[in-house]
């Protein structure tokens, strides 16, 4: 099969070119046709060999499997037979040929970005080819035939396969063909009939005491004709020409000298000449198939493991279309497999038979397997998050919250004896579940129904137990996986508890870490970060997430300079900044985890700093011994009296380290006198060799440490040259070595390394570099200005320029022969030498030089004179008298000069550079006071905090830190995509696209809540005094009610009394009268 999948994967190679035939299968045609032919297959009832034609096509989707040397040798003979030498001629047309579709659709990482080597592309890319050429359609229509148990399950692993890593373009073709289909109604009927008989024959199968999922009669009856549908063996006859019956039988006969081969270097291979393969597709699927002798469940309850495994495809990657439509199909029968899922996942668990207390007697090793796919297709309807399948999940009916809660809080025995992975594995997807029903919820209705079955304390003993558990496995020889390890679970469980304690207090009081010692919820505390980021809705949403392992390996000295140095942007935010940085800071962690295997490189990058502060006190020594003892003399008497001093300064400083902790000071000390006592055993010259020696190797392992902590190692000779930091202490070492070969005035400059490390005395650098270009255009102008003064000076007060000299000492004076021997050798041109001013001695014996006889000097006298005396060239020119004609000329020379010069030009170059250096002292100022008090990721000021709940320490490490914003990215960089919760995978989508909408701006939920309860508190006070407010209006209502009737009453007795007085009036003789 492996060589048929590698022909049908290139089936052009097989005709010549140019060819219609060669044109059709580029195109997909041959595999087309073998999709269409499935069907007709199935329709002529050819059982068999559908079976073959399914398996082949999941075949295409397999991971390239290991069939050694020989199993290698053997298939690269078949495939030249079947190609000729057209396989090596056609590299070109080798690769398959896919649509744009197929290609966007590839993941960066995952399991569809999983090269295919025999495919020469990747999964996704074959799974969209397939796609594209009708095998999603193909799955539907068999699905909906429901065919034999063989047909039916093959279908199904093809349609996981298709699907694997979440496929959008399989999914997209799925249901575009069931909302289109009128039929579609079957597909869902068939799952639903499948997962009801797969309840009613655990119903009536079950045996709660051995934990066996059938009877033995059951088996007898089904079993057999599970294992020989997996055994088939189909044979295609058809007619075929003679000459590819001749290269058939020419390779049978290789085939059979290559099988002879391996039959005598390997007995594996008598066993079987095919090598099992394992396909990326499903690593669940075909669990049961492994070891058919240990199967005990019915195939009817077997296949709803795939069956699962489909489901929970067509859902990966969140997608709400298909979440939605497995739970309403809106036709006139609506059968939702999202409760059904449930239904199934309660009644496997025992509820239904009234076993929820005992469900370790209901879950064995045969059928835990069959309960996670069922805990991780319902996480997966939820995640997104699809509130309306959370909602059919939290309040069903049946017991289902119920069994997955139970499966966190309770122990799964006897499975838990003796195969705890498989309870971890459980109780791991059981927290995900509860933790996917929750998911980006802000109402706390399905939280309050889980807390109300479920006991706080319980569940934070789980996770205390959990982590007890690991570290007893961590200290013998269990091997365990690190994915469900003990530890791992009862962190996830913890998360539970944490997003539990938003709406529980006693719970949140349990797991405050302030007033908590148990070592297991410190760990997890420490391991857990919480961040907030902004849904697509604009609304804030909390995260709560495990810091991934690798973010332990991010130095401290990356998290002062990212933290001191990340840049503003035009809104103020640093955010962008440190966006931009996160694969750099990513780099730095791989590579600090891959250094921990080289421990004498990762103790030197340890204690770079330390290297660095030993190589600056080795440069002050060895500068102090030679501006002391330079020239060096041999002598050592002069160093005798220092002798007692150094042994009593030895003995103190090694006494106190002996008794005291290492102190910096004690360390000098002692280092300094065995310094004194070489001077004086060996002397200065061999004493600076040693210590020029031992700064050289010190600088030597420092650069190791820096390249090592950098990974400059594994990085090309154009990135390393480029590097600054590197190239700089590549010269100081440079100089160390001149000094130490050369001369130890070479040693001086290292005292300029203060200015690196020293950030006071970097900015005053900075201040002069910083406008330089102002400085170097102001200079210009004062050189300029000079020269006019010069030319102004030269053409008028020539005279003036008299300057008093001293005579040159005899060391630096020639003698007269050797000067006049000099001038009658110098024969050049007279520009390249300054000739000699004339001098003149004054009577006092004063000698005096005129230095503006040429221009050259005069510019060269108004330079060093004007510039350097604080009143101008006046200062040194000789001082007019007030008779002269041109001394009202000199008095404006010398003003002018002063003014000019001096004053103006002189001081703008001074106060750009003192404005400049308080620029910088206030920008630093700033930046401290922004990072003291302004979030860095909201950008929310610190009075935004006062007098509320939360205060804005607790803000920025807790809820808006940083480094947890940091360590989310990197969790959604190296966890697997079908793992995504929905949040994570919003996050991913944004940050794959560069773009920042998901961090809070000016924004928190603690402020947001502190609004929402002062909202509330208002509302309560005009509640109170509304209530107030009705209670008076009742009670004026009552008492006018009141005053009402009694003067209807008074109206009526007033009535009665003028009825009274008219009837006297009338008979006024009375009745006696009338009668």
């Amino acid at each position: 099969m492996s060589v048929l999948v590698d022909v049908l994967h290139r089936p052009q190679i097989l005709f010549p070119i140019n060819t219609e035939a060669r044109r059709d299968c580029e195109k997909g045609g041959f595999i087309s046709k073998l999709i269409k032919h499935c069907e007709k297959l199935l329709r002529d009832r050819d059982v068999k060999l559908c079976v073959k034609v399914l398996q082949t096509l999941k075949e295409m989707m397999s991971v390239d499997c290991d069939f050694g040397e020989k199993g290698e040798k053997l298939r690269v003979n078949l495939l030249e037979r079947y190609y000729g030498k057209q396989k090596k001629d056609s590299k070109k047309d080798a690769r398959p040929k896919f649509n744009v579709a197929s290609i966007h659709a590839t993941p960066t990482h995952g399991p569809g970005s999983q090269m295919l080597k025999r495919a020469a592309t990747t999964l996704a890319q074959v799974q969209c080819h397939l796609d594209g050429h009708g095998a999603s359609n193909l799955v539907v229509d068999l699905i909906m035939t429901n065919a034999n148990h063989d047909v039916f399950l093959e279908t199904v692993e093809l349609g996981i396969a298709l699907l694997e890593g979440g496929n959008s373009v399989t999914q997209k073709s799925l249901f575009v063909r069931l909302t289109t289909d009128r039929s579609s109604e079957k597909f869902f009927k068939v799952f639903y009939d499948r997962m009801t008989n797969a309840q009613n024959e655990i119903k009536s199968t079950v045996i709660p005491n051995t934990g066996d999922v059938m009877s033995r009669s059951t088996w007898a009856k089904n079993g057999p004709k599970q294992l020989e549908s997996h055994g088939v063996n189909g044979h295609v006859h058809s007619h075929v020409s003679e000459d590819i019956k001749e290269e058939l039988n020419a390779a049978a006969n290789e085939t059979k000298k290559v099988m002879q081969d391996l039959q005598v270097s390997s007995a594996q291979t008598e066993k079987s000449a095919e090598p099992p393969v394992q396909v990326v597709a499903s690593p669940e699927v075909g669990r049961h198939r492994d070891k058919p002798d240990e199967v005990e469940m019915p195939p009817v309850v077997s296949i709803m493991e795939p069956i699962l495994r489909f489901l929970q495809l067509l859902c990966e990657n969140h997608n709400r279309e298909l979440q939605n439509y497995l739970r309403c199909q809106n036709n006139k029968t609506n059968y939702n497999l999202v409760c059904e899922t449930l239904r199934f996942l309660d009644c496997i668990c025992g509820s239904t038979t009234g076993g929820l207390g005992l469900l370790g007697l209901y879950i064995n090793e045969q059928n835990v397997g069959l309960i996670n796919q069922t805990l991780q297709t319902l996480t997966e309807y939820c995640q997104g998050p699809c509130q309306a399948n959370q909602n059919a999940i939290a309040i069903h009916e049946s017991n289902g919250i119920d069994i997955i809660i139970a499966l966190v809080l309770n122990n799964i025995n006897p499975l838990g004896e003796h195969r705890m992975d498989l309870v971890l594995e459980l109780k791991n997807n059981a927290s995900k579940l509860l933790l996917a029903i929750m998911e980006s919820r802000h109402d706390s209705e399905n939280a309050e129904r889980i807390l109300d079955i479920m006991s706080p304390k319980q569940l934070v003993e789980v996770a205390k137990n959990a982590y007890h558990q690991g570290n007893l496995l961590d200290g013998g020889d269990t091997q365990r996986d690190a994915e469900n390890s003990p530890k791992e679970v009862g962190h996830n469980i913890y998360i539970l508890a944490h997003q539990l304690a938003q709406h529980n207090l006693e719970l949140a009081e349990l797991l405050r870490s302030k007033q908590n010692t148990d070592e297991a919820l410190i760990y997890y505390a420490k391991h857990t970060a919480q961040i907030e980021i902004v849904r697509e809705d604009r609304t804030l949403e909390p995260i709560v997430f495990p810091i991934p392992e690798i973010c332990e390996y991010l130095t401290p000295g990356t998290k002062v300079k990212v933290y001191a140095t990340a840049e503003r942007d035009e809104q103020g935010s640093k955010v962008a900044d440190f966006f931009d940085r996160y694969e750099d800071m990513f780099a730095e962690m791989s590579w600090q985890k891959k250094l921990r295997t080289t421990p004498y490189l990762c103790k030197a990058a340890q204690h770079m700093g330390l290297w660095s502060t030993v190589s600056f006190n080795f440069a002050v020594l060895i500068n102090i011994l030679v501006a002391v003892l330079y020239p060096f003399s041999e002598e050592r008497e002069e160093l005798q009296e220092w002798s007692l001093v150094s042994w009593v300064t030895l003995l103190l400083s090694a006494t106190g380290l002996f008794v005291s902790k290492m102190s910096p000071f004690l360390i000098k000390s002692l280092f300094v006198s065995l310094v004194v006592k070489l001077l004086i055993l060996i002397g200065t010259h061999q004493t600076l060799i040693l210590l020029g020696t031992m700064m050289v190797l010190n600088k030597v392992i420092f650069i190791a440490s820096l390249m090592g902590n950098n990974g400059t190692f594994t990085k090309p000779v154009r990135v390393i040259v480029n590097d600054v930091e590197t190239l700089y202490h590549f010269l100081l070492l440079g100089i160390c070595l001149a000094g130490l070969c050369v001369h130890p005035f070479f040693y001086s400059l290292l005292l300029l390394d203060v200015i690196y490390y020293e950030e006071t005395i970097f900015n005053v650098i900075r201040s002069v570099t910083k406008n330089i270009r102002s400085i170097i255009l102001t200079t210009m102008l004062a050189v300029i200005l000079i020269y006019l003064f010069s030319i102004v000076g030269f053409l008028f007060f020539r005279d003036d320029f008299r300057l008093e000299v001293d005579s040159a000492p005899e060391s630096l004076a020639l003698p007269e022969e050797e000067s006049c021997a000099a001038g009658t050798k110098s024969e050049g041109p007279a520009i390249l030498s300054i000739p000699a001013n004339p001098v003149e001695e004054s009577e006092g014996g004063e000698k005096y030089e005129r230095s503006c006889d040429r221009l050259i000097m005069c510019i060269i006298t108004t330079l060093n004179q004007g510039l350097r005396n604080g009143g101008g060239i006046g200062d040194v020119l000789r001082k007019p008298s007030s008779d002269e004609p041109l001394f009202m000329a000199r008095f404006v020379y010398d003003l002018l000069f002063f003014f000019i010069v001096i004053i103006i030009v002189l001081n703008l170059i001074f106060g750009v550079i003192i404005d400049t250096f308080a620029d910088l002292r206030s920008e630093k100022t700033q930046k401290e006071e922004i990072l003291k008090n302004t979030c860095f990721i909201c950008g929310l000021q610190r009075s935004c905090f006062d007098n509320k709940s939360t205060s804005f320490e607790e803000h920025i490490k807790g809820q808006h830190n940083m480094w947890h914003y940091l360590y989310f990215i990197v969790l959604i960089n190296v966890k697997d995509p079908t793992e995504f919760t929905g949040p994570e995978s919003y996050v991913y989508q944004l940050v794959k696209d560069r773009q920042l909408d998901w961090f809070p701006r000016m924004r928190a939920m603690s402020l947001t809540h502190d609004d929402a309860d002062g909202e509330q508190n208002d509302i309560r006070v005009l509640q109170g005094q509304l209530e107030t407010t009705n209670r008076i209006v009742k009670e004026l209502s009552l008492q006018l009610s009141e005053l009402k009737d009694q003067m209807t009453e008074q109206r009526k007795q007033r009535q009665r009394m003028g009825l009274l007085t008219t009837s006297a009036s009338m008979y006024p003789n009375g009745w006696h009268s009338v009668a």
